[in-house]
């Protein structure tokens, strides 16, 4: 399986090219807004989280502001795409940091990711049952943020139905994943079921995985403001999407984080898989149908140059030397062809260089 086709290698390198130069300056500067802001926090569990996320989290940020450059994209989209993921990984620390385990608690503070997308909302008490409160209205001014976007958009009502349909998903997954690990599988299996009989080519794992991403958001949010969008081709996107490039995203951030979460006893889709011959095959499919659906879609280019860009991105972390990994990280960049290749080979100058 060969996906590489000639006129796409130029087109991936200049995109590329403009995402480090351009896009990657306006996240660092939306950043430093948001950390400014958050380590104003009161509490210091909560500024300590904001930071946190900040810091440690940064490339989610970076990789999603690849919409941007999105052909329909609006302007200034990189401030919402930041705004929406700093909410996104704020809320997995205060989630995963902290020692608090309530899956009332969970649910309440992930209302903010559905406030964000949806401004007919009235916004909740996102601390209500939550033992730190004081935040000084950073969650608050996240959501506004994400908020003043959707009436300037022209199709938003297009898209806002799948777009808050991916949201509760996400946050389904997020209150399941940090119950306590002796409820937590069940809980996940029991909230899966009734989805995979819609999904029935994956498992509950694949199928949780999928939902953890945010990169159908982006897409969705990006095609809102062309004014001649249609329902038929937010479809087509959103089922290339989910689950296919949304899975493939987050198995893949699950395939390079084996070692360090079995050291840590942490959650892993990955682990699920019987044998490296079945995630092997697993993560090629998910792949492979990816790019067989991005081909059906308007702007397929781009949708090209997201997916080998993901496949680049992780591939080149210095978490897939070790032998396991190595093997089918090689299977997977060899998949994604000569343009993968190549820019496995920059994101290692890269991530030498700093820069992500």
């Amino acid at each position: 399986m060969n996906f590489n086709v000639l006129k796409q290698f130029p087109y991936t390198i200049k995109l590329v090219g403009k995402f480090v130069k351009e896009v990657f300056p306006q996240v660092d500067d939306e950043l430093f807004k948001w950390r400014s802001l958050g380590i104003r926090c009161p509490d210091k569990v909560l500024a300590d989280q904001a930071i946190a996320s900040i810091e440690h989290k940064r490339f989610h940020a970076q990789g999603g502001s690849i919409y941007a450059l999105y052909p329909s994209a609006p302007p200034h989209y990189t401030k919402f795409v930041v705004a929406l993921q700093t909410i996104s990984d704020y809320l997995d620390n205060l989630c995963d940091r902290v020692g608090f385990m309530d899956e009332q608690g969970f649910r309440q503070v992930h209302f903010a990711m559905l406030d964000a997308l949806d401004s007919t909302r009235e916004m909740a008490d996102y601390y209500k049952y939550y033992p730190y409160q004081e935040d000084g209205g950073y969650l608050v001014q996240l959501v506004k943020e994400c908020r003043q976007y959707q009436d300037k958009l022209p199709s938003y009502q297009l898209v806002k139905k799948e777009i808050l349909e991916l949201a509760e998903l996400y946050c389904d997954l997020q209150t399941y994943k940090h119950l306590p690990w002796e409820i937590r599988e069940s809980a996940l299996i029991e909230w899966a079921a009734p989805h995979l009989k819609k999904y029935q080519d994956l498992t509950t794992w694949e199928f949780a995985a999928a939902t953890g991403s945010t990169l159908g958001i982006f897409i969705l949010g990006a095609m809102a403001a062309n004014d001649e969008l249609t329902s038929a081709e937010v479809t087509k996107v959103r089922e290339a999407y989910f689950p296919w490039i949304c899975g493939l995203h987050i198995l893949l951030d699950y395939f390079i984080d084996q070692e360090e979460d079995r050291k840590e006893g942490d959650l892993n889709f990955v682990f699920y898989y019987k044998d490296q011959q079945e995630c092997n095959t697993r993560l090629r499919l998910f792949l492979q149908q990816g790019m067989i659906r991005a081909a059906e879609l308007q702007d397929q280019q781009f949708h090209y140059a997201v997916i080998q860009g993901m496949l680049a991105m992780y591939l080149s972390d210095i978490k897939t030397k070790s032998p396991y990994i190595k093997e089918i990280s090689q299977n997977l960049i060899q998949d994604g062809g000569n343009t993968v290749r190549l820019l496995h080979g920059l994101c290692l100058f890269l991530r030498w260089k700093k820069v992500i």
